[in-house]
């Protein structure tokens, strides 16, 4: 008897101590975005544990499906270290059905969380910036237009900062640049940062959405939240 007592201590004493180690991990997300021409790519890397966990999200190739207005994008994922881990590619298909889907889905999500905007921005002060820099050419062809939109653009970058700096924690400076091209018109748009925040931050948000649901059953759309709404039905 004693030895299951003692069995049973050290068992809920890993289960404890390991998710404690959860509650403190610090996860570090990066982020790349690139834009120009055709050469488009959008990668975002997860990293944990001194660097033991890696993951990466890779959407190199953004189009317009030629049998109908629906988005195609190629993802790679990738697990563990990079060049020497496990990839995965997948081509995936976005309707336009399936877009309006996840604005539906959001709208129900603002429906049954009370308090929705005040759990968000209480998890989003927790959550730091880094090292943001964000790079823009751009050219209409016409030196006149050129000039106006690129003083438009440094407005919007600057609102966007400044949103940043209202919700997040920014930890420096960031680099911006609007170039502009007189010469032709083009755009090319270059984003990066890396965004770091505790998993027990994150868990505590999503208890908090929980507790202070409210108006009965979901009924989400989307495959990933439509889960929720399978679960409780069936209960």
């Amino acid at each position: 008897m004693n030895g299951w007592i003692i069995t049973l201590i050290v068992v809920l004493a890993l289960i404890l101590f390991f998710f404690i180690i959860l509650l403190i991990t610090k996860l570090t997300i990066t982020v790349s975005l690139y834009h120009g021409n055709d050469n488009d790519h959008f990668i975002i890397r997860f990293r944990a544990w001194f660097g033991l966990i890696k993951y990466k999200i890779e959407v190199p190739m953004v189009k317009l499906d030629d049998d109908g207005p629906n988005i195609v994008f190629e993802e790679k994922t990738e697990k563990g270290s990079e060049g020497k881990g496990k990839e995965k590619d997948k081509v995936k298909k976005e309707t336009p059905e399936e877009m309006l889907s996840s604005i539906k889905d959001f709208r129900e999500l603002l429906q049954h969380v009370a308090g929705l905007h005040r759990i968000v921005r209480s998890f989003m002060k927790k959550v730091k910036v880094d090292d943001v820099k964000w790079q823009t050419v751009f050219g209409t062809g016409d030196a006149a237009s050129t000039g106006t939109m690129t003083g438009l653009m440094w407005g919007a970058k600057g609102g966007v900062i400044g949103v940043m700096s209202n919700y997040m924690q920014l930890q420096s400076k960031p680099q911006l640049a609007v170039i502009p091209s007189f010469q032709k018109a083009l755009i090319q748009t270059e984003f990066s940062c890396i965004i770091t925040f505790r998993v027990g931050h994150a868990i505590i948000a999503g208890i908090k959405l929980i507790k202070f649901w409210k108006g009965g059953k979901p009924k989400f759309q989307t495959k990933p939240l439509s889960v929720v709404s399978e679960k409780n039905q069936s209960v």
